[in-house]
């Protein structure tokens, strides 16, 4: 049997390669297990699901709970408010941590980049809980931001009851606490390009913004544009952990978002819909990427892109 399913050359690569391979194991079995086998309930998304009756006993239901979904009131408010605010996070937070990456490898005291780097990144280690409760006092009414404001005449900004003014918090923030781990990503694609090229530039004549021009962000392309389409595989994702822990009543209109929408949908026992809405994400996303791939191969002539 092995020798229909291996040749003897696939053998010895396993052979040789056999400890590589135990290590990537238990990272295969996570994706198995937390996001290949949960995939088996999609199948709610087409049932008329009942806890009593389980995934195999609940009757079908066809595209009862895509009608539902579609068709109430609720969910094309939850759709926009995450386009715009996945739109905004990818307009403004894709290329922040570009900007910081370029901007720490232009700093040449060892010491000073790399306090700079620490501080920047530490804020994605720390819980939406925690950051939502000092964000949420820091810009309240009476926060120490509206105090500040106020001591040199400007008038308090309602940043959590007025709609604008909370995306615009939601987006900000996003970008603080997740820049500078993305920074990181870019630092080592900087690493990687060749010293003499700059070198030969500096040859030329080429100062420095001429240099990070034609050959820093040359350079960075390759990373630029896989994180860009495996970002464009979460354009559903607006954010849950961050809006759920700031959002009040008062800016529902413009922070109620898909997960927001599903959660509650959960909370009512609607099962089904609250699979169809997942499902209809996951199916969104994939397109997005397979669909961004496609172009960055066919306008780069097959060098760019994830395959």
């Amino acid at each position: 049997m092995s020798g229909i399913l291996f040749d003897d050359d696939s053998w010895r690569l396993y052979r040789r390669h056999k400890g590589l391979l135990l290590l990537v194991l238990p990272g295969v079995l996570f994706f198995l297990l937390f996001n290949y086998l949960p995939m088996l309930g999609l199948v709610i998304a087409f049932k008329d699901f009942r806890l009593v009756d389980g995934i195999m006993g609940s009757g079908w239901s066809g595209l009862d709970n895509f009608r539902r979904l579609f068709g109430g009131a609720d969910f094309p408010l939850a759709l926009r408010n995450t386009v715009t605010i996945s739109l905004l996070r990818l307009c403004f937070g894709f290329f922040a941590p570009i900007a910081l990456a370029l901007m720490l490898n232009e700093i040449r005291l060892s010491w000073y980049k790399r306090t700079i780097q620490t501080v920047t990144y530490i804020p994605y280690f720390l819980s939406w809980v925690i950051l939502g409760g000092i964000f949420l006092i820091m810009f309240a009414q009476n926060g120490p931001v509206n105090q500040l404001a106020m001591m040199v005449g400007i008038e308090p900004i309602q940043f959590l009851t007025d709609d604008f003014w909370f995306v615009v918090l939601i987006i900000a923030t996003g970008i603080w606490q997740a820049a500078g781990y993305g920074a990181v990503i870019y630092l080592a694609a900087l690493s990687g390009i060749s010293p003499d090229l700059y070198e030969a530039a500096v040859v030329d004549g080429a100062g420095r913004w001429k240099q990070t021009w034609h050959i820093t962000i040359p350079g960075l392309i390759p990373t630029i544009v896989t994180l860009f389409i495996l970002n464009l595989g979460h354009v559903l994702n607006a954010g849950f952990d961050q809006i759920y822990n700031m959002y009040n009543p008062m800016v529902f209109d413009a922070a109620d978002i898909i997960d927001t929408y599903v959660l509650r949908r959960i909370v009512l026992m609607d099962f089904g819909l609250a699979t169809g809405a997942g499902l209809f994400k996951s199916v969104v996303g994939l397109m997005m990427v397979v669909l961004a791939n496609s172009l960055a191969r066919r306008v780069s002539g097959g060098e760019q892109g994830i395959w």
